[in-house]
């Protein structure tokens, strides 16, 4: 295993090549120092050379003399044949699942030359419209803009398309598109397009399977892949593999237990010699050393006169390993240096030079370059659009199919909700597409004097949030959407059934009409994340105006603080039983929270919701639906609420009089207590003052009787025991809206928070680590609705897991956590802890921040009423 070094230029300007008349290589030689020159002095100072050729992605050539090493434990003969005219082929070997992450933009330009490759040799099969547009953006990234005459002479010389007569004249009108693009942005494109293609990356093994079925195995990184034909009939992801090995021409495959049961737990793979099922092997290996492991294998130490079985092993360096040397080497390495290592496999007699690392931009780890602040608020609005157009996907692609299949919803309210959102998508996956290739063309460092400074995102959002304007008419008819779905909901049962059996679906990680106000939302965080970047800029800087973007988000203020309110009310109305008309116009959310209240049992938990007119409380049973039965409802018309601690010996303690009842409950904490006492008093104040008479009528099972003196009820047995149930094991999807959370953390949330928390949403990439783990974890990590939601990448349509915050403190790590690291912070509640690391400074400060946001203070963490004679049945 040899390695070989290159050099190569910068891009010039559009439309000119980067590096044509250099090798296509990845350097890590100190400024000065020349490929030929290098190699041909260690060939000269050991004695014993060999010169072979060297084909590179744009199809030069190079003659390179390299030493030959000899191995004692290897026959000499064997080492030492010089097959005459040896060609070694660069090609890329790992491919990234997201090859758009890939740092250098010289990377990322070799990447998009293996794409060429691929297309012209037919190993990256697509329709024939994708292989036009593919080959649209190689045109411009070769010649630069549309010329007729240009477009023809060189498509005549170079053939990017086995088809390519057929398409060529969809090729020129779909180049004629490109104006303006730069070759930077042309390899964005062609790698953008080519990673959504199931031949990816994909190099076909031939075998056969146990009935000699003729089949290709294929190794990427997520696994082993098995095609018939051109058509992926199975994949098994690294986790699904326990072992794998080759006997001869047969390649094995065994799984764990659990996928196959223990009866199928190998399969078994022919193919035509030993050789290519030992290359094959060999492949498997090295991607599941490079995509899955932190460090690289160590050898193992070979016995001189007696081996059994292969002792191969990866020695290159993996994914993770490389991401840490991009960080630590950053401040040392020239402009369009890389770290990429070039190794030689031997097959059939030919060598394939093969680019065996990628410098994947780490979304993970504190990176050298770029540091402006302004790139770190320009990637929020990146990496927040992200999730933003995933969210809208939930009403436009699934919902949308769910109610389609069973042709549940009526035309007119198909017309009215798709056409209300669909164009707003539409937008946004343009939208985001601009800031993606700013973002890309922005940390690819080679592009400031190509075509004016890519350094800057304010010209992106003036020029997109003038465009916004056109869609408000669509904005203010959220409020009728919303409105007319809940009618429809309630009026047919067809559609309630869809309904409710698509918000327990994984895509549907919140209550459904959530996503309906993300739009509206998203106007505010553009304002948000604008603000701050206007604060970060000098008034001298050309981006600080463009950043000062008109408010439209200010016209549709009122209608988001009545849509948030009618979405809060018709989510309680679906968790409450005992309640009809929750969303009786008028009626304003408060606060909601876990109280304990004063039974002939002692204190009872109970959940209790606030709102403008009116306190319920309720209790939680075990059923499978994990709603909330209402068992009492008492106007606030007349109520008066005194804190009563000592007279009944209850820490946080108080007592609500009201013209049917008097209850006494207790809070968690003094601060719970005062945020309940204050909103209640500002609440009773608000009714007395307000000229409607409240129209509650109350059930009769409800108890209609009135009493200076304090109830104290007899309650059922299902009620006594609902507060046991964990929220862990909860079965229904839901179980993760805030009033689950504030019923399992004995804390409250108030319309105020769940406003602040809208505020608040973020999303990126983070590292996880447990209190007693090791390792790291990467994950993509979204906030929202006090709630963290991971991934595995950003491209996941459903969270792997979610860990709601409501109770959780954040703080940096302490010195006992033997935490080494920078960025880091910590969440702690009572025994569980974990710690995330962030990739800077910026996103550091900006997660402790939406998080303290969602947590709470330590005076509503801990649960402070003793455990005595009054018996507590909760958490």
């Amino acid at each position: 295993m040899g390695e070989i070094e290159g050099s190569y230029r910068v891009l010039q300007t559009p439309g000119t090549r980067l590096g044509a008349q250099f090798n296509a290589g990845i350097s890590t030689l100190e400024p000065g120092q020349s490929l030929s020159a290098n190699m041909a002095t260690g060939a000269k100072s050991h004695g014993r050379g060999l010169q072979i050729r060297v084909l590179g992605l744009d199809d030069s050539q190079e003659f390179f003399d390299i030493e030959v090493w000899l191995e004692p434990t290897k026959p000499i003969i064997k080492q030492v044949r010089r097959p005459t005219n040896t060609l070694f082929r660069l090609s890329v070997k790992f491919f990234p699942p997201d090859p758009g992450q890939l740092q250098e933009e010289y990377t990322r330009y070799l990447f998009s030359l293996q794409m060429k490759r691929d297309l012209m040799e037919g190993r990256l099969t697509c329709t024939e419209n994708t292989g036009a547009l593919l080959a649209s953006h190689l045109v411009q990234s070769e010649i630069g803009d549309y010329d007729d005459m240009a477009d023809r002479d060189f498509l005549r010389v170079n053939k990017l398309l086995p088809y390519q007569d057929r398409v060529l004249e969809k090729i020129l009108d779909l180049h004629r598109r490109h104006m303006g693009q730069t070759p930077a942005e042309s390899d964005f494109q062609v790698l953008e397009i080519a990673r959504k293609l199931e031949m990816y990356g994909v190099r076909f093994h031939p075998a056969a399977d146990r009935e000699g079925t003729k089949i290709n195995l294929a190794v990427a990184h997520m696994g082993l892949q098995v095609f018939q034909g051109n058509t992926k009939i199975n994949t098994f992801n690294w986790s699904k593999i326990r072992k794998l090995s080759f006997k001869r021409k047969r390649f094995l495959i065994k799984l764990h237990p659990e996928v196959h049961g223990p009866h199928q737990d190998t399969l078994e793979f022919l193919m035509a010699s030993r050789d290519q099922c030992k290359i094959f092997w060999k492949n498997c290996v090295e991607h599941h050393s490079f995509f899955r492991l932190f460090d690289q294998p160590q050898p193992k130490s070979k016995a001189i006169l007696f081996t059994r079985g292969s002792s191969f092993r990866y020695s290159g360096r993996t994914q993770k390993q490389l991401v840490e040397y991009v960080r630590d080497s950053g401040a040392k390495r020239t402009p369009y240096q890389s770290e990429g290592k070039i190794a030689f496999l031997f097959c059939h007699h030919i060598f394939s030079l093969q680019l065996c690392g990628f410098d994947t931009k780490c979304p993970l780890l504190p990176q050298r370059y770029p540091t402006d602040k302004a790139y770190f608020i320009a990637k929020e609005i990146l990496t927040t659009e992200r999730t933003y157009l995933k969210d809208l996907e939930v009403i436009t692609v699934w919902f949308r199919s769910a109610v389609i299949k069973e042709n549940a919803m009526p035309e007119g309210l198909m017309t009215l909700l798709f056409s209300n959102i669909d164009p707003i998508y539409e937008f946004h996956r343009g939208f985001l597409k601009e800031i993606d290739q700013r973002l890309a063309l922005w940390e690819g460092r080679s592009n400031a004097h190509v075509k004016g400074d890519y350094q800057r995102i304010g010209d992106v959002m003036l020029r997109n949030m003038s465009a916004l304007k056109e869609f408000t008419s669509y904005l203010q008819k959220h409020d009728e959407v919303l409105t007319e779905l809940e009618k429809a909901t309630k009026r047919l049962k067809k559609l309630e059934t869809v309904y409710k059996e698509f918000e327990l679906q994984k895509v549907c990680y919140l209550p459904l009409n959530t996503f309906l106000l993300k739009p509206i939302q998203r106007l505010m965080h553009y304002k948000l994340i604008l603000e701050r970047l206007c604060k970060h800029y000098s008034p001298a800087h050309r981006d600080h105006d463009d950043c000062k973007v008109a408010d439209i988000a200010a016209q549709l203020q009122s209608s988001l603080i009545r849509l948030e309110n009618f979405q809060k009310l018709t989510e309680l109305q679906r968790d409450l039983i005992g309640i009809e008309n929750l969303t009786t116009p008028g009626r304003e959310f408060i606060r909601e929270g876990c109280l304990y209240k004063l039974t002939k049992k002692g204190l009872q938990q109970r959940m209790f919701f606030l709102f403008s007119d009116m306190l319920l409380y309720t209790s939680k049973g075990v059923t499978a639906t994990n709603q909330f039965k209402v068992h009492g409802q008492l106007p606030l018309h007349g109520m008066i609420v005194e804190e009563s601690e000592n007279e009944w010996s209850v820490p946080h303690c108080f007592t609500i009089y009201s013209a049917q009842r008097t209850i006494v409950v207790a809070a968690s904490s003094k601060v719970e207590m005062g945020k309940w006492i204050e909103d209640l008093n500002m609440a009773i104040d608000m009714a007395k003052k307000s000229q409607e008479k409240s129209n509650i009528f109350l059930d009769a099972g409800l108890g209609d009787r009135s009493s200076d003196e304090v109830s104290l009820e007899q309650e059922s047995e299902d009620d006594m025991h609902s507060s046991r149930t964990s929220l862990d094991k909860q079965t229904h999807h839901r179980a993760n809206t805030t009033m689950h959370v504030c019923w399992h953390r004995n804390t409250s949330v108030s319309m105020s928070d769940h406003s602040l928390a809208v505020e608040n949403q973020l999303s990126g990439y983070l590292l996880r680590k447990f209190k007693n783990s090791n390792g790291w974890q990467k994950l993509w990590v979204v906030f929202t609705n006090f709630c963290l939601f991971f991934y595995k990448t950003h491209q996941d349509d459903f969270p792997l897991a979610s860990l709601p915050l409501l109770g959780y403190t954040v703080c940096t790590p302490e010195e006992s956590d033997s935490i080494h690291k920078e960025y880091v912070f910590k969440l702690q509640f009572k025994s569980h802890v974990y710690f995330f690391r962030a990739e800077s400074e910026y996103t550091f400060e900006r997660w402790m921040e939406v998080i303290k946001s969602a947590a709470s203070t330590t005076g509503r963490m801990s649960l402070l009423i003793p455990k005595g004679p009054m018996e507590i049945n909760g958490n």
